[in-house]
């Protein structure tokens, strides 16, 4: 039998490979470019035989047979002159010995191409089923649709909040009955809202009731309602975020609360950064009036100093061009730190974090080529966050002192801002 291996050319550049193929010498479909010409492996191993043997073929008939698929065997002569003609070289038949060294080049090279398949990193079951379980966690938690921000007090640009455009968006919006994920309702105390009531109904329920805001006649922070309601909301989704991190549950009640009425800011500001465009320095939250520049978020009571390193942290965590995977983990372990204040169960927490960068380790060895550095500058990142999360603290407090803007927060807001230690 022919031996499977022999020197074939390779198909030149400007081939068509949605022509079809055919054998030069006989019409049937070819395999490739073979002893340099395009033929199919019949012709390829008669021309082999042939010149290997030094055969010396006669035509019983004119000299001029038409060689088909189905007669190729009736004239050898014939045959022979075909595939001289249409190219084939006898030079470029291997001797037994070149075929030896050949079919041994390709298993070493199929061996070693086997051992760096076996040698590449591999993400364990039990690490899929983290970054699944995350993933999974964020696409419940994070509406990129943006469809909730419509329920929020109106973000107003210019002039002062009034009590009717206030109440318009607070009362009819959010309180309505119908919603199970973001309520209002300033006249029923009892159905206030706090972190410790909300951790529970996450613990049984899922997601859940927002608190309550109040209102105030006019302020001169007129982006701080809607800010401060779209601030609430999303600490509401970063605490069913973080009840499905595997083991979070599993924490005290206190080191939960600890660790959320700590983190949630840094938590909020990077889901942010899946909004924020590069393009005009801005996050954009479904339509132009959800779009935020940072002088909006001045008319919310925050100065330049949180600011200006909000927007470089935005700005450098972008261009990172995380995967949705590295994201949430990263997310995961910034919640994860055991030395937030508060935290009693230090070696425990530390234990779920460590195990959490373990899984995003490998995750950048096996999925982010080039990103030999991006571990590094990711808990870089999580060093930025803390210096913000202090500025945003602070600030946050000193807007908790003055009654005129306090009475603008939700319950939930100052209860998570307004009492950090830092």
């Amino acid at each position: 039998m022919e031996s499977a291996v022999s020197t074939s050319t390779q198909v030149p550049d400007e081939f068509d490979r949605n022509v079809p193929r055919i054998c030069g010498v006989c019409g049937d479909k070819a395999t490739g470019f073979h002893f340099n010409a395009m033929t199919c492996e019949g012709c390829k191993g008669f021309f082999r035989r042939s010149m290997k043997r030094k055969a010396s073929f006669t035509c019983p008939f004119n000299g001029s047979c038409t060689i088909t698929k189905d007669n190729r065997r009736h004239c050898q002569a014939c045959r022979l002159k075909r595939c001289l003609d249409i190219g084939m070289m006898k030079e470029f038949i291997l001797t037994d010995e070149e075929v030896q060294r050949k079919k041994e080049l390709i298993q070493r090279r199929k061996d070693e191409e086997a051992q760096r398949e076996a040698q590449k990193p591999r993400l364990s079951e039990e690490q899929r089923s983290i970054i699944d379980t995350l993933v999974d966690a964020h696409h419940k938690t994070f509406d990129d649709s943006y469809s909730d921000f419509s329920r929020f007090r109106p973000p107003v640009r210019e002039g002062p909040v009034t009590r009717s455009a206030s109440r318009a968006a607070s009362l009819h919006s959010l309180s309505d009955a119908s919603s199970d994920s973001f309520s209002h309702s300033p006249e029923s105390g009892d159905r206030k809202m706090n972190l410790s009531s909300l951790l529970m109904m996450y613990q049984e329920q899922g997601l859940s009731s927002s608190p309550d805001s109040k209102e105030d006649e006019g302020t001169s922070l007129s982006m701080l309602p809607h800010l401060a309601d779209l601030v609430s909301y999303s600490i509401q989704k970063v605490i069913g975020f973080a009840k499905m991190i595997p083991g979070f549950r599993e924490l005290t009640a206190e080191d939960q609360i600890a660790l959320l009425k700590s983190s949630a800011i840094e938590v909020i500001m990077l889901r942010s950064n899946q909004s924020f465009s590069l393009e005009d320095m801005s996050w954009s939250c479904g339509g132009p009036e959800f779009k935020y520049c940072v002088n909006d978020v001045t008319k919310a009571g925050h100065s330049l100093e949180l600011l200006e390193p909000l927007v470089k942290f935005q700005v450098g965590l972008k261009k990172l061009n995380l995967h949705e995977e590295e994201h949430v983990l990263l997310m995961a372990i910034c919640l994860l730190s055991p030395d937030r204040p508060g935290v009693q169960d230090h070696e425990r927490v530390e234990a779920l974090q460590d195990r959490i960068s373990e899984v995003l380790q490998a995750y950048i060895r096996a999925h982010h080529p080039g990103g030999r550095l991006l571990y590094a500058k990711m808990i870089q990142k999580l060093a930025d966050l803390r210096s913000l999360n202090e500025e945003h603290s602070k600030q946050y407090r000193s807007l908790s002192f003055q009654p005129e803007h306090s009475m603008q927060l939700t319950p939930l807001v100052l209860e998570v801002f307004g009492g950090q230690v830092t």
